[in-house]
């Protein structure tokens, strides 16, 4: 079913009300399972895949149940791909960008440094060529992607010096997710891709000097502040880390029409939800990090130049030697453009005056 059908017809608002799906006219009972790139703990990006689950065994009267597994209770965080590729599993609910060392292409449906906010992500994929051009890439991995959640801006995550320049990057051990880790390694950065669950003991212990994860709901549960003062912002290798769920085709395709619909406003649900969440969580964790002692700093001006030249040179590699990643990023280097010119306008001009007053 197209995702674009029904939004069109229903709207957003439609999608989110349960009166939205598609009709159940006693179907066969179907049971899968999903495996999580994330840890139980972390109630808002794991609480993802529960929130469409729930909403799928919901929209079905129970005839269609998910049953979630956290990272390392089927498979580790990193090996979702490969186990829903092969038919090992049903579903996951993961970070598009943690796959990029199979293909750079990856790291465009999740997100990649300087790239989209997260309004801008949900309109390229519902309403650009987004879905159409990622489910393409996806394919060849016997997956059918679906949005599901965002978590909006992130931090820079936590360092145990500060940094007053880019040269105090260099030989810094960063735990930082994925496809950034390319551009920050020009930099000077060792980049490490840990799962979320082995963040703090790896930041305590010294294994690295420093770590980033989502924000601050996540990080005070994580306990990052604890073992690093220093909270840097902005996450600019995350403008909207977008979260896919990951279906494997032929147990897609093997489900009635009814059920397909079912899962397409599940995850659309939990996209909404998902994003609200860290909306309504990330403003008071972050007070309450101040208040115990966490050192806000921007990122230096040099360090976001620096880290934007690379960035785009890197992309202009990726364009030469990478056919996917240039069919790809074309289309999304245009809408970007094309946002951006429009958010100057309204959306930053209006932000920038808010914030500026005292309410």
């Amino acid at each position: 079913m197209d995702r674009r059908s029904i939004l069109r017809h229903a709207g957003m608002a439609g999608v989110l009300a349960s009166a939205a799906a598609p009709a159940v006219h006693a179907q066969a009972a179907v049971r899968w399972r999903l495996a999580s790139s994330f840890p139980k703990s972390l109630d808002t990006i794991y609480g993802a895949a529960e929130v469409f689950a729930q909403k799928v065994r919901e929209l079905s009267s129970g005839r269609f149940e998910i049953s979630v597994h956290a990272a390392g209770e089927l498979v580790p965080a990193f090996d979702v791909v490969d186990a829903v590729q092969k038919g090992r599993l049903e579903a996951a609910h993961t970070a598009a960008y943690y796959f990029s060392g199979k293909d750079e292409t990856f790291a465009i449906g999740g997100a990649i440094p300087f790239g989209l906010n997260s309004r801008q992500m949900s309109a390229w994929t519902f309403e650009g060529n987004g879905l159409k051009l990622m489910r393409e890439f996806y394919a060849r991995y016997n997956i059918v992607n679906f949005a599901c959640g965002n978590t909006g801006a992130q931090m820079g995550g936590w360092m145990r010096s500060e940094i007053r320049s880019a040269r105090d990057l260099g030989g810094l051990k960063f735990r930082v997710g994925g496809f950034a880790g390319q551009v920050l390694e020009r930099m000077g950065v060792v980049a490490q891709n840990i799962p979320g669950g082995d963040i703090y003991p790896a930041l305590e212990k010294g294994t690295i000097d420093a770590a980033e994860w989502i924000g601050p709901y996540d990080d005070l549960k994580l306990g990052l502040n604890k073992v690093a003062p220093y909270y840097y912002y902005p996450g600019w290798w995350e403008g909207g880390l977008q979260l896919d769920l990951y279906i494997h085709r032929r147990a897609y395709e093997a489900l009635p029409a009814d059920y397909k619909g079912i899962v397409e406003t599940a995850s659309a649900y939990a996209h909404v939800v998902t994003q609200a969440r860290y909306d309504v969580k990330n403003p008071g964790a972050l007070k309450q990090l101040v208040a115990g002692g966490a050192r806000l700093r921007p990122f230096p001006p040099d360090v976001m130049a620096e880290a934007f030249r690379h960035a785009m040179a890197l992309y202009a590699e990726l364009g030469v030697r990478n056919p996917s990643w240039r069919k790809v990023y074309s289309d999304y280097a245009r809408f970007r453009s094309d946002q951006n010119l429009w958010f100057r306008f309204t959306e930053a001009t209006f932000d920038r005056f808010m914030q500026s007053q005292k309410l």
